[in-house]
């Protein structure tokens, strides 16, 4: 399993309000929405009229298809007529084959015998040592 990250920061020049840059950031959010297979939101600074830092990701079983869609991810955005793109940062992180990489998951239900008649037993109480 691979995640792909990427934060873009934009800079949007024509805002001359908060709601002017809302504006901007709801329309490219939704136009990434619908092209991309992608979980956006706005990060950093909120306040700032004029620029926009968004947070991408996208989850897969390639770490070539987390590459394209980020990248796809930064034409979007370059492509917005009413914003420039500052910069783009990318990352994409490998947690083994099915996701096993990642800790405190279903593994350890199982190792703990958590499933057991084919049903899920809820433990007491975690060990917070």
């Amino acid at each position: 399993m691979f995640v792909g990250v990427a934060r873009i920061v934009l800079q949007i020049p024509g805002a001359r309000s908060l709601k002017d840059r809302r504006r901007v950031v709801k329309g490219l959010k939704d136009r990434a929405r619908a092209k991309l297979p992608v979980s956006i939101a706005e990060i950093g600074d909120l306040e700032r009229w004029q620029v926009a830092t968004l947070g991408v990701s996208v989850v897969s079983n390639d770490s070539a298809r987390c590459s394209e869609v980020l990248s796809h991810m930064a034409s979007l955005a370059g492509s917005a007529h009413d914003a420039l793109v500052a910069d783009v940062a990318t990352e994409i992180v490998s947690f083994g084959a099915g996701g096993a990489g990642i800790r405190g998951g279903i593994e350890q239900a199982l190792d703990r015998g958590a499933f057991s008649d084919g049903g899920f037993d809820f433990p007491a109480e975690a060990d917070d040592e």
